[in-house]
């Protein structure tokens, strides 16, 4: 399993199809996941730091294990089958629970926990970008910045 990180979500164009974009912590492979429109707001929420007028349902969720006294330890995106993304929550009392990775990757932002990807999985829907292609990684961070959850529209 290798450490992802978060780079942000963006809406992919003509589709008005989100994406949320993870880098692997220690390399230059980036792993794009398609997602829902709920899901990258929910996301976007979390990495701007800005707390909804009421909890949201990933918040709910931080809040019950807050309550529980059980933390989340991982995620771990594990497959990827007919073009379908799968991961695993990993909790402190060891039990682990299958989960979509949009819904994970929400979670992990707001608890703190650490996201990993299977080595397969990023073989065969991962993309390498060299540093000479890091000018577009940073374009898309500068995008991310401007980006507000109003820009994801409602679900459909």
């Amino acid at each position: 399993m290798l450490q992802m990180e978060v780079v942000g979500v963006r809406v992919e164009m003509p589709t008005n199809q989100p994406i949320v974009l993870l880098k692997e912590a220690s390399g230059d492979r980036y792993l794009p996941i398609w997602i829902g429109m709920t899901e990258a707001t929910a996301i976007a929420l979390a990495q701007a730091e800005e707390p909804p007028p009421r909890p949201l349902t990933h918040d709910l969720f931080r809040d019950v294990l807050e309550a529980l006294g059980v933390r989340l330890r991982t995620v771990n995106i594990v497959a990827l089958r007919d073009g379908i993304f799968f991961a695993d929550l990993v909790f402190s009392n060891g039990v682990e629970v299958s989960a979509r990775p949009s819904d994970s990757i929400a979670l992990a932002l707001r608890t703190g926990a650490t996201i990993y990807a299977s080595e397969d999985v990023i073989q065969e829907a991962g993309v390498s970008m060299p540093d000479d292609q890091e000018d577009e990684v940073e374009k898309f961070r500068e995008f991310l910045d401007k980006i507000t959850p109003e820009d994801f529209g409602r679900a459909g």
